[in-house]
């Protein structure tokens, strides 16, 4: 159980959060995409004062659990991608 106590280090919480970026990038709907990409900022945003090592880790034990909840979720979106774009992502000319 020490294992799980152990807070993790900078390495892999920022490692978690760009994995956590790269997942909210595969969404094909904006705003989906958006959403995931700014409730893990401010999740991470939320948890960067942490200073008990218990904490920090159930922090980083949660922030693992929806890692893997938003890679389910994206395969998922993209077997139901929509047809067009957002009109957030049209270009305007």
């Amino acid at each position: 159980m020490a294992a799980a106590a152990a807070a993790p280090t900078r390495a892999e919480a920022l490692s978690l959060f760009r994995s956590l970026l790269r997942t909210a990038k595969q969404f094909s709907d904006y705003n989906i995409r958006e959403y995931t990409r700014r409730r893990a900022a401010d999740a991470f945003r939320e948890n960067r004062a942490l200073a008990d090592a218990p904490a920090a880790a159930a922090a980083f034990a949660e922030g693992k659990k929806q890692l893997e909840v938003a890679k389910r979720q994206a395969v998922v979106y993209s077997l139901y991608a929509p047809k067009s774009k957002s009109v957030m992502e049209l270009k305007v000319q």
